[in-house]
């Protein structure tokens, strides 16, 4: 099986580089392709979030999202310091306005602590000491939380795994998937739209927006929909010395999403969002992007409409805001009140891939299915980036099972 690559990866998202990379490590000489349908790494969801690497103050005790970003946020910060990539270690603070959101915080403080998490309680003094602009009763302060540019990341993993020997095919939109097996072993077999042929011993698909799509090309059942969620920023004019530690509020839990958040970025800006409006184009970066097929695939799925009666009131609050500006400034001004509403500046957008099952129930967390050949990866949310490093290995580790 010479004349065919070890591994075929799909996606040079951060994911997928960070899987290219993990398989290197266990197996220097490997034989790897990865296969973007763009013309450069990062064009999806890596090169459109906030930039934040997360400590891992929300997510489940004993899930693969704490786990992973608890150790994706070391080893980001080692990949940058060893390849000299510019992290800020500024910290976050989530901020209570009212009464409730104090009873709240206390509720995600334990949960930091049961992940394992360092935080300090901040008084509404000490609060307005440290942010002299920002408002609060109470806080919780996550002194790990950083920001970096995940693009400059994926750049730098791009470089050394070419210098490496990985190949890195760009407009390579994968149409079939077709996997073998006999007496002799098996391969998978990849064609994309310009009839170009792959092969390989196994196959990784990092396909991010498209996951469920690509799953279904690879014979998998894949009973669930990517449904994309367009998340909207603002950059703030002239307001980069507003606040210097990352801001966010608490968490509503009746709410799919964490809410608009302040957020320093590694090249001295201040963004705030993002809201989570539904989008109608997987990759609709663009405002008022649509794609009638993607629309229609979702339209059609039975989980979709489940979902949108069980998240009703929070998909009005989402439009409401994505609608009217004056709405949107409300909801940062419960803890930023000196803020206005020409300090709105450029706006611009991100995608998430949020997978929802035929129940209507969102996929909260790292989501992973495989056959004898392939392992895709069919939901990667937030914190996704921050833990893109320990995806891959454990991505490189059940390779090896599947081949023992």
């Amino acid at each position: 099986m010479s004349d065919i690559d070890e591994l075929l990866i799909i996606g040079a998202g951060i994911v997928g580089l960070a899987t290219a990379r993990a398989v290197l490590e266990r197996t220097p000489d490997a034989k790897i392709t990865i296969l973007e349908k763009a013309d450069a790494v990062a064009t999806g969801q890596t090169g459109h979030n906030s930039g934040v690497v997360h400590a891992g103050l929300y997510y489940a005790p004993g899930s693969l999202k704490a786990e992973l970003c608890r150790e994706g946020r070391l080893a980001t910060i080692e990949f940058c310091e060893a390849n000299g990539v510019p992290l800020g270690r500024i910290g976050k603070l989530v901020v209570a306005t009212d009464e409730l959101e104090v009873e709240r915080l206390g509720a995600l403080a334990a949960r930091a602590a049961a992940n394992g998490i360092e935080i300090e309680h901040i008084g509404a003094e000490a609060l307005s000491e440290l942010e002299p602009n920002i408002s609060g009763l109470s806080a919780v302060l996550s002194p790990g939380t950083g920001i970096v540019d995940f693009r400059l990341v994926a750049r730098t993993m791009q470089s050394q795994l070419e210098a490496s020997g990985v190949r890195v095919v760009f407009g390579a939109d994968v149409v079939s998937i077709d996997e073998r097996s006999g007496a002799g072993g098996g391969e998978v077999r990849v064609r994309t739209a310009d009839g170009a042929e792959y092969r390989a011993e196994r196959l990784v698909a990092c396909a991010g927006l498209q996951a469920d799509r690509i799953a279904r090309l690879g014979g998998l059942p894949a009973d669930f929909r990517i449904i994309p969620f367009r998340g909207e920023y603002f950059e703030l004019d002239g307001r980069a010395e507003l606040v210097r530690h990352l801001i966010y509020p608490v968490p509503d839990p009746s709410m799919p999403f964490l809410g608009v958040h302040l957020s320093p970025t590694i090249d001295g800006r201040i963004t705030v969002g993002p809201n989570a409006v539904l989008g109608f184009a997987r990759e609709g970066y663009r405002r008022g992007a649509i794609s009638p097929a993607d629309t229609f695939d979702y339209l059609r799925y039975p989980g979709f409409w489940r979902m949108a009666v069980r998240h009703r009131r929070a998909a009005v609050v989402e439009a409401r805001n994505s609608l009217l500006r004056r709405s949107y400034l409300a909801e940062c001004r419960r803890y930023a009140p000196e803020l206005r509403l020409d300090d709105l500046g450029e706006r611009f957008a991100g995608v998430r891939a949020q997978a929802v099952r035929r129940d209507g129930t969102l996929v909260e967390d790292f989501l992973f299915e495989r056959t004898a050949r392939q392992l895709h990866v069919c939901n990667a949310p937030s914190p996704a980036a921050t833990s893109a490093i320990p995806i891959g290995r454990l991505i490189a580790e059940r390779l090896v099972e599947q081949a023992a």
